[in-house]
């Protein structure tokens, strides 16, 4: 697995994450995999609207309800 190095993290901010794994039974290293996990399962706002564009145009412009309501439901999933 590859690694990850982030380097001039603020102290305050180094202290607070430390402080939320610890909260949360984890190591640092844990916490901020699982926090970066969550984040990249998550669709990113930009790439969801592009591709609600894009479906738009091929359907004509015209996306009935239906379409819509699937579309968000296939995001939650």
């Amino acid at each position: 697995m590859p690694a990850i190095t982030i380097r001039n993290v603020p102290e305050q901010v180094r202290a607070e994450l430390a402080a939320r794994a610890a909260r949360a039974g984890r190591s640092l290293q844990e916490f901020l995999l699982s926090e970066l996990t969550e984040l990249a399962a998550h669709t990113d706002p930009e790439d969801w609207l592009a591709r609600v564009r894009e479906d738009a145009r091929a359907a004509g412009g015209r996306l009935s309800a239906a379409d819509i309501v699937e579309a968000l439901d296939a995001d939650r999933r």
